[in-house]
This record gives structure tokens, sequence and C-alpha cells, in this order.
């Protein structure tokens, strides 16, 4: 037993490697990537054989992940929010073919949307799928949940959901581990056709599945992390849930809230702990982080008239982070919010790395389409997206992995022809390969550029699945060789780099553009290792 400083990340990945992991999967994504990164990293893992990989998509890792526990090992695979979108068919259908070593699914979900489209709440997925969902209030909480969710999952046979938020992601705190567990032997699930979802196995196996929601509340109630605490004033009850628990104790610097207060960090929501907050109080403000998935089963749950408050009645903001403000407001404490920012800090946009390869393509390719009208440029999500402000402004939407082209598609068949996608290396193999063979089938007039910069970039560099494989990818998709055009990003080559362009817009058919040149940033970092390296 050690303390540590760490990530609420870094404990996830120090508990599931304490906790005899043997492999772990995932696709970067912030806030869920230092996961992966430490496991990679860490001397531990690699004594251990550990396998930490980087894969094509969240779905991919999601069933190697489930190919790992039908063996009989422990695994865990990690995302972000909208990763579990993309996760979702084999997270579903993993609730009924059920686990057999230890399967944890970590979802990070990002409240503000600092780094992402929407702000959906991944307990809903868990919810839906009728399985075991954890969520930590701090980082030890978080370390002790892991721990405790291979155990859980052994027991129950089920995958479990450690849904976590940016916060806690991303902040630091001690943590304090315990013993290292040894890897599980392999073992093949007792009953072959477990994960054989034929209608006549999977009907039987979904009936076993709601017949254990009763053991998972009770469960729930006595594991320990949620917990009821007696309150001097009655005249309302609070539930907290995660990290917002944190933001509620913040207003109570002796930790002494005056009413009874139900923390919640395990579901199934532990109903008895609910029913008796509703017995004692004339009222209940619920605090969650997220989407009020909490507040809107109240009122099935307690099936009474009693008053419930939080994020659907404007009590807490709708969307957004909670903070310690928000909830003293909530509470009708003092206002902590402080002073308005002066006017003259103004906002800083993000905006492309001096030296970004990304930034010679989009001129070269707004000066190719400076013939046609705008409004014909679908993107996709990476750091290219950051195209769409000034002084570019080259792009036209950002939907989700792989839109770009499907989108470009679908414009072209309504009439918007030249049509044109840009999608990153990473990016196309998560989810552009099958848009493309769509186009190719069809004969759709469209330009893809696949921005080649060689890495992950927008999540800190990983490496990407496409790397030196474009060429060969696209040409097995069936787009024809004689337009398929590499192009180096440099501003020497402009002229040529727009002429090419602009001749595959020209093309009625599909054709794909690959402007192929390193990231800044991986690039300065190879550098300074190979400095190094001489020193």
């Amino acid at each position: 037993m050690q303390k540590l400083v760490l990530l609420g990340d870094e404990a996830i990945a120090q508990a599931a490697i304490d906790a005899g992991i043997s492999g772990i999967y995932a696709y970067p994504g912030t806030p869920s990537t230092e996961i992966t990164e430490y496991v990679q990293h860490s001397k531990e893992a690699a004594a251990k054989g550990i396998k930490a990989c980087w894969t094509a998509n969240e779905k991919t890792a999601m069933e190697t992940a489930l190919g790992m526990s039908y063996a009989g090992k422990r695994t865990m695979v990690c995302m972000k929010h909208v990763g579990l979108n993309v996760a979702a068919d084999p997270f579903i259908n993993s609730a009924v073919t059920g686990a057999n070593g230890g399967l944890v699914v970590v979802s990070a979900d990002d409240p503000s949307m600092h780094s992402s489209q929407n702000e959906q709440d991944s307990r809903f997925f868990g919810k839906f799928a009728l399985l075991p969902i954890l969520e930590p209030s701090n980082q030890q909480e978080a370390y002790d949940m892991v721990r405790y969710a291979f155990d859980l999952s052994e027991t129950f046979r089920l995958p479990v959901l450690l849904r976590i938020t940016t916060r806690l992601a991303h902040s630091r705190s001690g943590v304090e581990t315990k013993p290292q567990r040894d890897q599980n032997a392999l073992t093949l699930p007792s009953n072959l056709r477990q994960f054989v979802l034929l209608p006549a196995i999977a009907r039987k196996q979904y009936k076993v599945l709601l017949n254990q929601q009763v053991a998972l509340e009770k469960e729930s109630e006595g594991a320990g992390f949620n917990s009821y605490t007696e309150g001097s004033d009655n005249s309302r009850g609070i539930i907290a849930t995660g990290l917002a628990y944190n933001y509620l104790m913040e207003n109570y610097p002796d930790r002494k809230v005056p009413y009874p207060v139900v923390k919640i960090g395990q579901y199934p929501l532990p109903l008895a702990m609910i029913e008796k907050l509703a017995d004692t109080c004339a009222e209940i403000v619920v605090m969650e982080e997220g989407m009020p998935i909490v507040e809107e089963q109240l009122a099935g749950l307690l099936r009474r008239g009693l008053k419930v408050r939080g994020r659907l009645d404007g009590t807490l903001p709708r969307d957004g982070e909670l903070n310690p403000n928000l909830v003293a407001v909530a509470l009708g404490l003092t206002d902590t919010r402080g002073e308005a920012v002066p006017a003259i800090v103004a906002p800083r946009p993000p905006s492309l790395c001096v030296g970004c390869p990304h930034t010679d393509s989009y001129i070269a390719l707004n000066e190719a389409l400076n013939e046609h009208s705008k409004g014909r440029v679908f993107s996709d999500i990476g750091c290219y997206t950051l195209a769409a402000l000034p002084p570019l402004e080259a792009i036209n939407s950002c939907v989700d992995m792989g839109a770009s082209i499907t989108m470009a598609k679908g414009a072209a068949d309504a009439g918007l022809v030249p049509a044109v996608a840009v999608i990153g290396d990473s990016t196309f193999t998560h989810s552009g390969m099958t848009g493309l063979l769509d186009a190719v089938i069809s004969k759709s007039p469209i330009t893809v550029l696949i921005l080649d910069n060689s890495t992950t970039g927008m999540t800190g560099g990983q490496p990407s699945e496409a790397f030196g494989r474009l060429k060969d990818i696209v040409t097995g998709l069936g787009v024809e060789p004689e337009h398929i055009r590499i192009l180096k990003p440099l501003r020497k080559n402009h002229a040529e780099n727009v002429q090419a362009i602009k001749e595959e817009l020209a093309y009625q058919g599909v054709s794909v553009v690959i402007p192929t040149r390193e990231c800044i940033q991986t690039l300065n970092k190879r550098m300074r290792e190979k400095f190094k390296n001489k020193k």
C-alpha cells in the first residue's frame, strides 16, 4: 500500500492494474484518454504483460474487451460519452451475454462540453442496459470503485459501467492504493452458449438479467457507496450524486449539512434510502452532474405528490456543470460567484498550431472552391474542425465521427455538386471507411480530403490506425487509382495542390485527396527526443 497523487483517470488506471486486469482497450477521447496512457506507460503493467491497446473505434474496443472477458480474464474498456454511442451495440448486448472475467466499462462524460459535441449522460445507457453503474465523487472513491467493480462484475457475471466526468478525470488528489491481485487464469464460460445471442438463447438470458435487478438493488443499498445522513432540518432533503456531493459539501466547511442527505455513488438507486428521505422531508432537492436522470425517476419510484426540485424545475441550471456557487444559490445560501470578468479580458478562441499541415490544406481547398458557391464542405471531428473559425472559415459541418463523408454523399444526392468531405486519418479508420464504401458503390460525385498528419492529434498524439495504410485502404474500398491523389501540404506546393483539388472537384465520381504531412506537435516531440538521445 502506498499513497499517490493521481488524476482521476490515473486512479482508475492504477486500480485496474492492482485489481488484476489482463487488458485495457480504448479509442482516445477527452476526458478518458489518460486512463489507457497511464497503463501504457506503467512499468508494473508491462511487467505483468497487460495488453494496453488503442483500437480503431470504441465499438471494436468494447468487443475486444468482451472477448477477453469471455476467456475469463479481467479487462477494462475506456471511452468518452459520445464514444459510448459508437459502442452501444456491443455494450447493450453485453448485458444479455453477461461477463465471464470481470468487465468494467469506463465512460467519461463532459458536462459543459469542454471538448465535446453534446452533454449526454452515460447513466442513461447503463439504466437502459439494466447494468450496475458506479459514479465516484473523488479520486480515492474512483480507485476503490474500480477494485469493487471487478468483484461486482464477477459476482453477478455482468459488465459494470463506471461513469466519471471531466472535473474528476482531470483533477488530482491523494489516493491510497491497496494490495495487488493476481490476474485470472484462462477460463472459458461454463455455458459455451452464453455468448450466442440467437433469439431463443437471448430471451432466456434477458429474463435472467431482469431477475437480477432486485439483487443488484440490494447490493446497491449495502455496498457502502450509497449513504443516508440524518439532518436537523427536515424542511428539505437532498440527494447528491457523484461529484455533485462535493459541491454540496463545499458549502458547509464543517461538513455538517443541516438537511438529511442521500449520497449516491452506485445504481440501481437505493430505493429504501430514498423512501426514507421522502417520508422524512417536505421536499427533495436533487443535485446531479449531467442530466436529471435521478430527478426524473423519483416520480415513478415514489408515486406520491412530493415536491422534487432540481434541474427540471430551474432550481439548478438545465445545462452545464454544477459548481459550489450554483448549489449555494439552490439552497438559499450566499451567492459566492464573485465579480464578473472585466470587459478588457477578451476570450481567445482556439486555433490550429503554427506550422500545422492542415492550414496549408485548407488554404488550397478554399482557393480551389472559389469558383463555386459557399456551404459545400462537410467536416469531421478533430483538430482540423477549428477551420470553421476565422481566418480559414473553410468548413460547414461537424456532427459526429465519420459524418463528413456520408453527409457529403447525401448533399450530392440532393444536387449539391461538387460536395466535399474533410476527415482526419484517425477519424477515417474510426468510422469513415463505411461511408466511403457507400459513396463508391453509388458513384457519388464527391471529393474526400483525408488530412493525414500521421497521428491522432486532437487527443495528444496517439498512434493512428491509418498510419502508412491510407492509400491501400482507399484503393481496397474501390476508389479508382487515378482519382487518389497524395499531396504535400506546403506553401511552396500551393499552386499544384490547388490545381490537383480543382481537377478532382470536376470529376463526376468519388475522388480522394490525401494531403500528407506529420503533425507539427509530434514532429517537435520526435525531434526533441532525438536530440535528447544524442546527448
